[in-house]
């Protein structure tokens, strides 16, 4: 498989129609953007259950311009909230395909699942729920979060509670979900899906500005992720140009499917 090495993220280099067409098998969906990439350098958790995922697709127009100026062009973005509705058309006659929507307030997520099934013309979306405010540290109510997607009999688990909470949640619990085949970390994807969150115009997503779009949107709880990451991504990005950047994680790999940490020794441009 095609892949791009972007600071310390590989990105798997595929369309759309390819990635949909190997979902048929199953895997695990993480989504990069600038503001996964930066966390990536500050959380070793976040970096070792990135790693575990089957496709790391760019989510961010931002991204592509980057890979083009490090001379190894993107060829299509993948957003969560692009992929999730191609997902669930592309499936939509596909009864094997039964999706278990998770996050998002409980009158917004079920608010999505009526629309999403309404546009399907079936019940793709088996079964909704909205977690508490900081459920991943409450192992009580996460094992019973485990037990109602495995009695949904959902071969899909589409998670959208932000990063990194949703990644390591599916890393963590993963195993647990005995018909789950297909992971999808989608963020806020199910705020647009219900309405209740606009996306931007087409014109902006397609040119990059969707990011300034969501920060004018929200500007008290996005503006840390796109003004402060903005200098220091952009210098680690200079860096890998001229091969002077150093995975801060490269002393440590996880292989996949297990809880083994080795050591290695470090590299440039991971």
């Amino acid at each position: 498989m095609r892949q791009v090495n972007l600071l310390n993220v590989t990105i798997n280099n595929i369309t759309m129609v390819e990635l949909l067409e190997n979902l048929r098998v199953g895997g695990v969906v993480f989504t990069p953007n600038v503001d996964h990439v930066m966390k990536l350098q500050r959380n070793q958790d976040f970096y070792l259950v990135y790693q575990e995922a089957d496709y790391r697709v760019c989510d961010s127009k931002v991204l592509m311009y980057i890979s083009s100026f490090l001379r190894t062009p993107i060829q299509e973005k993948i957003s969560g909230s692009d992929l999730f509705p191609a997902f669930y058309n592309y499936y939509q006659q596909d009864d094997k395909i039964k999706i278990f929507l998770l996050g998002a307030e409980a009158d917004v997520v079920k608010i999505a699942q009526q629309k999403i099934n309404a546009k399907v013309g079936r019940d793709i979306i088996v079964a909704a729920h909205s977690p508490s405010f900081g459920f991943e540290k409450n192992e009580e109510e996460c094992q019973e979060i485990v037990n109602l997607i495995n009695s949904s009999d959902a071969t899909v688990l589409a998670i959208g509670v932000g990063a990194p909470k949703q990644e390591m949640w599916i890393a963590r619990y993963r195993k647990q979900l005995n018909n789950v085949k297909v992971f999808l970390a989608i963020g806020a994807t199910i705020g647009f899906e219900a309405g209740n969150i606009k996306r931007s115009p087409k014109w902006m997503s397609e040119v990059g500005l969707e990011w300034l779009y969501r920060l004018l949107s929200e500007p008290r709880r996005l503006w840390k992720r796109y003004l402060l990451d903005a200098i220091p991504f952009l210098w680690l990005i200079v860096k890998q140009r001229f091969q002077l950047y150093e995975n801060p994680w490269s002393a440590v790999k996880r292989h996949k499917g297990s809880n083994l940490v080795i050591k290695s020794k470090k590299c440039k441009n991971f």
